[in-house]
């Protein structure tokens, strides 16, 4: 298999291509296709990736996306996508799909809920209507969606949180785990991950990374990370997970993040991340380029006729004005939102396929240091 071979298998296949330090370069391949890893995923919560066209996701150079099962079986419902022809189907997207189990929503969305051995009770925060759902439920969901990775059902805590609390619910994860992956059963060209849990606790992170590593899954996720706390607290728990997960499979941090986290979290041998940060940042009018972020709201910009970076391939960062784009936003256009976001998600894209081509290269750690150089000089000044 060549680098960018977009090479599709009737089963699930993760195949490492190059190594430089702890970063990793490969290919997990699926009957859908190819993803080309370290990978972003936009995250099409419900069926879409805000303010994109699939098309244009496509274009960008994602190789895949992550549907939220939360979000899906409360509307439009799990078993009428199932009806329409699936996730694929209903949303135009014929690459692979990545489904999230519900549970962070079920935790962070909910404004009542119930959590025992069995599962998760909880009412809806669009209509107050109760649901149940179970490890198993939630792998008959995602099922229903028809996606390509599923993820098990956890219970993931907020930080700061107490050991005994932390304990309690990666000890849960884990029985949970063992019954999410019966429920998936053999699903030939499907994969079913399990989630390190554990919070800051690092003799927690160390019992579930070996407990799960036990349960011999197709993947695994490091989650319950981002939730309030440090950056350094992060990465020291991926310093801890990393090295017990199994070296021929994935490894996909849950939620994360900024481009910074990416690129630091690759060096610890990450290979998938999702997060809603592009999409959302577009839609308030925050840019991420190589010259770092930048706020088209603020003034400067107002009579700038230059583009956010005219070295882009992206037509929105290459194409509009910095003034133009201002007064989108301001005016609060909807199409200010779209552009934005068509530029972030561009460049989370090109900051993978970046990675991919250093570790290949054999200069991961030059090129961080020069990314991370070119960020901290900042945007370029203004005119005038």
């Amino acid at each position: 298999m060549t680098a960018e071979a977009d090479v599709t298998s009737d089963t699930f296949q993760f195949k490492l291509l190059a190594t430089d330090g702890k970063a990793r370069r490969g290919a997990i391949s699926m009957p859908r296709g190819t993803i080309r890893t370290p990978a972003f995923m936009p995250v099409g919560t419900g069926g879409t990736v805000k303010a994109m066209y699939m098309d244009q996701v496509q274009d960008l150079g994602a190789d895949i996306i992550l549907g939220n099962t939360y979000h899906l079986m409360l509307r439009p419902g799990a078993e009428r996508v199932a009806k329409l022809g699936g996730l694929h189907e209903f949303g135009r997207w014929q690459k692979p799909i990545l489904t999230d189990s519900g549970g962070f929503q079920v935790m962070s969305l909910s404004a009542l809920r119930k959590i025992n051995e069995q599962g998760v009770t909880f009412q809806s925060h669009i209509d107050g209507s109760r649901h149940e759902m179970s490890p198993e439920r939630s792998i008959e969901i995602q099922g229903l969606l028809d996606s390509d990775i599923q993820m098990q059902l956890d219970e993931c805590v907020r930080l700061p949180a107490g050991e005994t609390e932390i304990e309690r619910a990666m000890d849960m994860s884990l029985r949970w785990a063992e019954r999410c992956k019966s429920a998936f059963g053999d699903q030939p060209g499907k994969a079913m991950f399990g989630i390190v849990q554990g919070g800051d606790v690092p003799k927690l992170r160390e019992r579930s990374a070996q407990g799960l590593s036990g349960l011999d899954l197709k993947g695994y996720a490091v989650g319950g990370l981002a939730v309030g706390e440090p950056q350094e607290v992060m990465l020291d728990m991926l310093d801890v997970t990393c090295p017990l997960l199994p070296a021929d499979k994935p490894r996909y941090l849950m939620g994360v993040g900024t481009p910074d986290d990416m690129l630091k979290s690759v060096g610890r041998g990450i290979d998938m991340f999702d997060c809603v940060m592009p999409t959302r940042a577009g839609r308030h009018g925050l840019a991420f380029t190589r010259h770092g972020k930048i706020n088209i709201k603020n003034a400067r910009h107002a009579e700038d006729h230059r583009p956010l970076d005219e070295q882009s391939s992206c037509p929105a960062a290459r194409d509009y004005s910095r003034a133009y784009l201002h007064h989108l936003v301001r005016s609060n256009e909807i199409l200010g939102m779209m552009l934005i976001t068509w530029n972030n998600l561009s460049y989370y894209q090109d900051l993978m396929s970046g990675i991919r081509g250093a570790i290949e290269a054999q200069r991961f750690e030059d090129f961080s240091a020069e990314t991370q150089a070119a960020w901290a000089k900042g945007d370029i000044p203004p005119l005038g």
